[in-house]
């Protein structure tokens, strides 16, 4: 059974180089078009295991001619694909514009990973019931989400990216729950609750019953949150060319040092600078670091 078990995304990007992001009711020409696989799930399963981690993917795509796409890298990663399923109709779709200083906006068409329902999860409960890390996010249905986390036994990392309604009991049993600015903001309103400002988010998040936070704020790094304490994390400073995926680079570079013992500020200090990598390349899977990169500091 792998350490770590990614229950998530799978989908094909469709990457758009733009000199800037278009404006609503605007035409613009993209600099040219690339296919990269992407999907937040495969992403952090993807930067998981070119890190070295022992992972494993549950998750599906359709039966269209994107379907071996989206499955290159982490094949050639070395991510478990036995629970995997192929289900009828397309696989997931993001369109992402980068523009030129590296900025992205994105959009997504769900496809097989509707799929991903309870009865999906429960039908791999034995890989997920022995995950020493189990990883979530938002791009897969709210039952898939909540029949993952009540089949966890380990560790339950939870990226609520995008932000969609969950159970409260989920955030309260993420271990830690990973979300940048606006969502740890929108994530606190679940549980009832409303603060201004980072710190004090992390802060509000933590007497809410969140056991550990770590807020992801870009370039100025992140902030580890928890109960006795809350730490600041800072990133490398590189020269930016795609930020697409740097934030599920970090997901998958924390759970793959959680796994192998790391202290949560430890494993986010690295986890930075994983993110940091990711962000001077172009796409988001291509874009990860493997165990033997140098990693800026």
């Amino acid at each position: 059974m792998a350490g770590i078990v990614v229950v998530g995304s799978i989908n094909l990007d469709l990457i758009l180089p733009c000199a800037r992001i278009p404006r609503p009711g605007e035409t613009l020409h993209a600099h040219a078009r690339e296919l990269a696989p992407g999907g937040k799930g495969a992403n952090q399963a993807v930067a998981a295991a070119r890190l070295g981690g022992d992972v494993a993917m549950v998750g599906a795509v359709g039966d269209d001619t994107f379907a071996e796409p989206a499955l290159a890298l982490l094949s050639d990663a070395g991510v478990d694909l036995t629970h995997v399923r192929r289900v009828q109709g397309a696989t997931g779709l993001a369109v992402v514009y980068v523009d030129d200083a590296g900025e992205n906006s994105i959009l997504i068409e769900g496809g097989a990973n509707r799929s991903v329902d309870a009865d999906a999860v429960r039908a791999a409960a034995a890989v997920v019931e022995a995950a020493d890390v189990v990883v979530l996010q938002g791009e897969i249905p709210r039952s898939g989400i909540e029949a993952a986390a009540e089949l966890t036994r380990g560790r339950l990392l939870v990226n609520l990216a995008p932000v969609i309604d969950v159970s409260p009991d989920v955030l309260r049993r993420a271990d830690p729950l990973v979300v940048n600015e606006h969502e740890g903001s929108l994530a606190l309103r679940m549980l009832g609750q409303q603060a201004d400002g980072d710190d004090a988010v992390v802060a509000a998040l933590l007497e809410a019953g969140v056991p550990a936070v770590v807020m992801t704020r870009g370039a100025k790094g992140a902030l580890v949150g928890r109960p006795d304490q809350t730490t600041e994390v800072g990133s490398p400073r590189v020269e930016v060319v795609d930020t697409t995926g740097a934030g599920d680079a970090f997901v998958g570079a924390l759970a793959t040092r959680l796994v192998a013992g790391d202290d949560l500020v430890d494993a986010a200090t690295f986890a930075a600078r994983v993110g940091a990598f990711a962000c001077t390349g172009r796409g988001a899977q291509p874009s990860y670091p493997r165990s033997g990169d140098t990693l800026p500091s």
